[in-house]
């Protein structure tokens, strides 16, 4: 079997169709085939359609920035779950990307507010407590008196293992650290459990 070439911008169509391919093809869960199906698809849309996505893009990068409280991704000040206040200021889920935000808010089960910690601690990959929001989500329980902070991190060896270092942090003091329950399986991802499954989750959450 011959090596498999690079991408390159190469492409029967010219340079430019070649360029976004290989710009699709980078991003996350795309392959080969369906960037250039997207490749060909822009080339084929109307003018208007196609400069309505790349307006939509640089718009998002423009305005597109971490809530000042939560950290979950907005265009305001704070995002749509910290200005809310109807929610449960008292009880914080942490979790570890602004996805798993959108995860959670699909159940309808949870009422409070979340911290997203911008990753976990994972040594290997030189990630340490200080690479996280950690430190602003000390603050916010002392200033908010939380009373139940809910571990949300993904069941995997870093997920537990931050969650681990976070529950030590408020050791002795009088907050209850909880985490979801186990219908999640060991090792999956919050972003791909269901919505049911992760409202069964919120409900049967257990002391950490």
């Amino acid at each position: 079997m011959p090596p498999r070439l690079p991408p390159s911008d190469h492409h029967p169509f010219g340079p430019a169709v070649g360029r976004l391919v290989n710009e699709f093809a980078a991003l996350p869960g795309i392959g080969r085939k369906s960037a250039e199906r997207l490749a060909n698809h822009i080339v084929s849309c109307s003018k208007r359609e196609a400069m309505a996505l790349a307006d939509a893009i640089q718009k998002v990068k423009e305005t597109v920035r971490h809530c000042s409280l939560c950290f979950n991704l907005t265009d305001r000040e704070l995002c749509s779950v910290c200005a809310d206040s109807r929610r449960d200021r008292t009880h914080i889920c942490i979790v570890e990307q602004p996805r798993d935000v959108t995860a959670l808010e699909a159940t309808g089960a949870y009422m409070g507010t979340y911290h997203v910690l911008g990753g976990r601690v994972s040594p290997l990959e030189g990630i340490t407590p200080a690479d996280l929001t950690i430190d602003q989500l000390v603050e916010r329980v002392k200033r908010d008196a939380v009373t139940e902070i809910i571990m949300a991190t993904n069941p995997t060896l870093e997920g537990d293992g931050t969650a681990l270092y976070i529950s030590n942090l408020f050791e002795g003091q009088p907050v209850q650290i909880t985490r979801l329950a186990r219908g999640i399986a060991t090792g999956s991802v919050l972003e791909f459990a269901n919505k049911e499954m992760l409202s069964d989750a919120l409900r049967g959450r257990q002391s950490f």
